[in-house]
């Protein structure tokens, strides 16, 4: 069964505003004097490289979104710029910020909620609808985090998932058991007004062991789906989910063949893992599509609740859904992970490890799920750029990100290869800049280049 997204409980008064693609007119604008020589700001739509978005991509959104070509298309523009301009008023609002979502066919329209009736006039400005809501995010981040802290000492699979909801302006918990949710958020020590209980059958689990296309079968036994292309210095390898394996086991290929080791492994707690593969394998920027085409990676930055995304998997192919919440916590029957995002993409055992990818840009590891590809599902995956940075490894593009820890020219402090979250800031050419969207950097996104990433302060 397909669960969709709780209705929003707050609503302030805000008039509607389409999204438009100069959106982020003024920001760039704002940005020009520190551009680098000869280089020209750029949209957040050429930033992500949207117009990379392969036929056999935009075909699967219109199959599993419901879109003519043009909406699917105009969508994926929307919603880059959507992420870009939510970046840039969440640092405008500061702590009122409340969390941002798109919504419509083609993503037309973008929400920023706040606490504070006062920013109601700048985000509309910005190019966004406002809403009015009782909670920041950084509170219902906490409450989250309290709720995590509980399971990790006594996890329940009654309460399989939990996660922070900014369309609802709440803590959701599913719940199988309401007495077995009531526990949960008794031993947190959680503030309840910020939780809603909602009641649930889902029963996630890991998706591995199973025949696929681009399936990799691990030495023990078993069978998982490669995510991501990496590096790590000279050494080839890909990004995947760590139930599939532990540190040390060995791997074949889709062909049988002899691949690789993992090299680290996390589950539960985390779902991530890496495997370095040998001398006859070679890491490429690209994603199996639909009928084995590939499908280009150009970066990692993550898209924004209510954007589209695939996912490509061993048993099931290519599938497309929706973001529903970033920030969930899901409990399988081996125990917890955090930190994951909730998907309407559906997925069967053996899509383990695959891709999630939105537009060309890498957004995480397929972890585990519930429901199938017949009757619809719910799925999670392991964010990319907190793998990237746990492990140290650097994602293959098409675009080429450089070496990690080289810094930028013309001097400063930012580096190609490096993982930055929302909030850091670097230095570039004598200025100062602060990250707007996590990512991990790479040649051509520049500070000064990118507004969509970077902002100057």
């Amino acid at each position: 069964m397909l669960h969709r997204h709780a209705k929003a409980a707050c609503v302030g008064a805000a008039a509607a505003a389409a999204l438009v693609l100069t959106s982020l007119q003024g920001a760039a604008s704002a940005q020009q004097a520190g551009t680098a020589p000869g280089a020209a700001a750029r949209t957040a739509a050429a930033t992500l490289t949207v117009s990379a978005a392969q036929p056999e991509l935009l075909r699967a959104m219109q199959r599993d979104l419901g879109l003519t070509r043009a909406q699917a298309e105009q969508r994926l523009v929307n919603e880059a710029e959507a992420g870009a301009t939510a970046a840039v008023l969440r640092q405008r609002l500061g702590a009122a910020f409340a969390g941002a979502w798109v919504e419509g066919a083609d993503s037309g329209t973008l929400t920023v909620a706040t606490t504070r009736a006062a920013d109601a006039a700048a985000i509309r400005a910005g190019g966004a609808e406002a809403r009015l809501v009782t909670h920041t995010l950084a509170e219902l981040d906490r409450t989250k985090a309290a709720l995590d802290r509980a399971a990790a000492r006594n996890s329940s699979t009654d309460v399989p998932v939990w996660y922070v909801d900014v369309r609802a302006n709440a803590v959701v918990v599913r719940a199988v058991e309401k007495s077995a949710a009531q526990t949960l958020i008794g031993a947190s020590g959680a503030e309840r007004e910020r939780i809603r209980v909602v009641p649930t059958e889902e029963q996630p689990r890991p998706l591995y062991d199973i025949r696929g296309g681009d399936a990799y079968y691990m030495g023990g036994g078993g069978r998982c789906s490669v995510g991501f292309a990496v590096t790590r210095g000279t050494t080839q390898g890909f990004a995947t989910a760590g139930h599939c394996g532990r540190a040390g086991t060995t791997t074949s290929g889709y062909n049988q063949v002899a691949q690789g080791t993992f090299q680290a492994s996390t589950f539960p707690g985390r779902d991530t893992a890496w495997v370095a593969a040998n001398s006859n394998w070679t890491s490429t920027p690209y994603v199996k599509g639909q009928g084995r085409q590939n499908i280009q990676v150009t970066g990692s930055v993550q898209q924004p609740v209510g954007a589209s995304i695939c996912r490509s998997g061993s048993t099931t192919g290519w599938h497309c859904g929706t973001i529903s919440q970033h920030n969930t916590s899901v409990t399988y029957p081996e125990g917890t992970i955090t930190g994951v995002t909730r998907t309407t993409v559906c997925a069967e055992p053996g899509d383990s490890g695959g891709s999630y990818i939105s537009g060309s840009q890498a957004q995480g590891v397929t972890s585990g799920g519930s429901g199938d590809c017949r009757s619809g599902g719910t799925t999670f995956h392991q964010p990319i750029n907190p793998l990237l940075q746990g492990y140290g490894l650097t994602l293959k593009t098409t675009t080429g990100p450089g070496e990690p820890g080289e810094p930028g020219e013309p001097g400063g402090t930012w580096a190609a290869g490096t993982v930055y979250q929302a909030g850091a800031q670097v230095t570039y050419g004598g200025a100062t800049y602060r990250c707007l969207q996590g990512h991990q950097a790479q040649a051509g996104w520049e500070p000064p280049n990118v507004p969509a990433l970077w902002q100057r302060v």
